[in-house]
């Protein structure tokens, strides 16, 4: 007798009314990601292309993403964090005021969305659960991940875990390839060559970052 298909650890539907499409009221917080690191860099009195050399990414890419035209992956925001001398949280969400954060299930927060360096194709999109911390090394994340046939490999400081809500994901890490299934978690240095993203249609997960 055919066994039921496990049902997924959260209201997928739930999940996708928050991070599927971005409402426009949403809009500000997914572009302000470039602006910040503009800032940044201004503050910090460095031009592009020094910027290029401490990171190693093209300046043309550097370009577009303070435009706006590309919408960095969680690996590149966290290696021009490291850059940049500047926490990776106070990139993705701003700076938090709070010494807590309790996140309810109803209360929306920062959602933003990544694409390839390209800037032609989402790759996923994820939402901030707790913005509101001040000085926090962690970010924790929810994600819908996207399928990526490109397999962009991350490699930068930090440690991260993730746990599968919904759908399958594909893992790549080293020389190592896994298939997630929801139930399943990782955890791994991510100074470890890694990718991550949904098998077929789309996935979803809880990722935790330390940035290191």
């Amino acid at each position: 007798m055919p066994q039921d298909p496990p049902k997924p650890y959260i209201n997928v539907d739930f999940f996708e009314d928050l991070t599927g499409t971005i409402p426009e009221s949403d809009k500000e917080g997914v572009e302000e990601i470039g602006a910040r690191i503009r800032t940044l860099r201004e503050e910090k009195g460095l031009s592009r292309e020094e910027l290029s050399n401490l990171t190693g990414f093209d300046v043309g890419l550097l370009e577009r993403i303070e435009k706006d035209e590309v919408q960095p992956q969680l690996g590149t925001v966290i290696k021009l964090s490291k850059a940049l001398d500047s926490a990776f949280g106070r990139i993705v969400s701003g700076v938090g005021d709070k010494i807590y954060s309790i996140t309810r299930r109803d209360e929306r927060k920062v959602v933003s969305r990544s694409t390839s360096h390209r800037g032609s194709r989402k790759a996923y999109t994820y939402m901030s659960l707790a913005p509101e911390v001040k000085g926090r090394n962690m970010e924790a994340l929810l994600v819908q991940l996207e399928e990526d046939p490109e397999a962009e490999i991350s490699v930068h400081e930090g440690e991260e875990f993730i746990f599968v809500l919904d759908g399958v994901v594909t893992l790549k890490i080293g020389q190592d390839a896994f298939e997630l299934q929801p139930g399943d978690s990782v955890y791994y240095l991510s100074t470890t060559p890694h990718h991550i993203s949904a098998k077929k249609g789309k996935a979803a997960i809880l990722a935790v970052l330390y940035e290191g």
